[in-house]
């Protein structure tokens, strides 16, 4: 069985800093492609940032500067660290992988940020 965990979210003034992290366990450990997306009220679900199967890292352009993702491979987590965060930035983090032409996804974490 495959799951992904999220952890981190919460509430933040905008310049603040939050860290997510995401922990896979079951057939998607290890796997190459996981990444951050978030879903504001009334909008798609969009990327954030992710590991792509080259090892290159995709950013969405709004959070380039401002957002970086990292991995603990020893601990199958992979970590967003969010700084100078604003109002726009509030959604819902969700943690995402592909494996065998599937897409996984955690439950999703909350991040909110007041101006």
């Amino acid at each position: 069985q495959a799951q992904l965990v999220e952890s981190g979210g919460g509430s933040v003034q905008a310049g603040g800093s939050l860290r997510l992290s995401c922990v896979a366990s079951g057939r998607i450990r290890g796997v190459n492609t996981m990444g951050w997306y978030r879903q504001a009220p009334g909008k798609q679900r969009d990327l954030v940032a992710s590991f792509i199967r080259d090892g290159n890292i995709n950013y969405a352009d709004s959070v380039k500067d401002r957002f970086t993702i990292s991995r603990n491979r020893a601990r199958d987590t992979v970590y967003l660290q969010m700084n100078s965060l604003k109002p726009e930035d509030t959604a819902v983090y969700y943690c995402g992988s592909i494996f065998a032409g599937a897409k996984f996804w955690g439950q999703g974490t909350q991040v909110t940020v007041s101006s």
